[in-house]
């Protein structure tokens, strides 16, 4: 199983110094991967709601956010070798051409090491800032990928859709990688008919919810992959999950206690239960528990998790 952090680029921990740290001493240790995450508001009165929180607000952290691409490409300039991905970055706040522009220029930059993971949004409200419809968002996506696709690989781009339009014209460079690995993310039906559809790399998911929800969203992928006789050998799971550390939390509360909370110990068996369920990467985020604040810490903690992985 590979291992991943995510990089402090939301809340008060969003400085340089803690990414910078975090990124190189990630790297340092063996980890496989980094990640941002894409916000670009924090709506007053939320027209969806976020669906983690009881009252249905964001958490605080998102009222300070950096960049996420332009995180990874100021990672990029301080790493050699560690994978730089987006979990996930919501396509349609671009338009396909920009988006892929910008994953190219970051694969270039960083010799072929970018994993793009994106979504499609939920919020109304940063759909209503990027001045783009929220109907038809599953139409628009196909599309979207199917340019970007496109633009990566071909010498000539021509393209006249629904949505979006490019007269022929070259766009160079193309990836280091022969092509950028995508992964989607989202629970819909639709997102994994869409990674089978255009020969994805596989699914990102964020383990909110109960471990009942998300096993039965891995049994439909599978499922799902099987009636679509795609290899199985480049279809991957990745898994967002949040490390809450709670040092005296009794064991025997094992059965109620929320994923990824607890021990360090409690949360070991907790990743040993991903591994069960083919989860192949693993990602650990700690910027909405109190470890987060530090780098330190969060280093540490992690590569006390990494050893259940292997």
């Amino acid at each position: 199983m590979k291992v991943g952090i995510t990089l402090p680029n939301v809340g008060p921990q969003a400085t340089v110094e803690n990414i910078s740290y975090i990124a190189r001493r990630a790297e340092h240790e063996g980890f496989d991967s980094l990640w941002t995450i894409r916000r670009i508001l924090w709506p007053i009165e939320p027209q969806t709601p976020y669906l983690v929180t009881s009252d249905g607000s964001l958490p605080k952290e998102y009222q300070y956010v950096l960049d996420a691409l332009d995180v990874l490409a100021y990672v990029s300039a301080i790493t050699n070798n560690i994978s730089l991905g987006t979990h996930v970055e919501d396509m349609f706040f671009f338009t396909p051409i920009i988006l892929a522009k910008r994953f190219v220029t970051l694969d270039v930059l960083s010799n072929g090491r970018i994993i793009s993971g994106l979504g499609i949004g939920w919020s109304k409200d940063e759909y209503q800032a990027s001045n783009i419809p929220f109907n038809n968002r599953a139409e628009r996506a196909d599309e979207f990928i199917f340019i970007m696709k496109k633009i990566w690989t071909d010498n000539v781009v021509n393209h006249k859709g629904k949505y979006y339009t490019i007269p022929p014209s070259r766009i160079d460079p193309k990836p280091i990688q022969n092509n950028i690995r995508v992964y989607l993310g989202g629970a819909a039906p639709g997102t994994f008919a869409r990674i089978r559809k255009f020969g994805l790399s596989g699914w990102i998911g964020a383990l909110v919810g109960g471990w009942e929800y998300v096993e039965k969203i891995i049994e439909g992928i599978r499922l799902s992959n099987d009636n679509g006789n795609k290899d199985h050998n480049k279809f991957q799971v990745i898994m967002v999950t949040f490390p809450n550390i709670i040092d005296n939390q009794s064991s025997s509360s094992n059965n109620e206690r929320a994923p990824f909370t607890g021990t360090i110990d409690q949360i070991g068996e907790d990743i040993n239960r991903l591994k069960t369920m083919g989860v192949e990467h693993i990602v650990f985020n700690y910027n909405f528990v109190p470890i987060g604040k530090d780098p330190l810490k969060v280093i540490e903690v992690s590569k006390e998790l990494a050893r259940f992985t292997k």
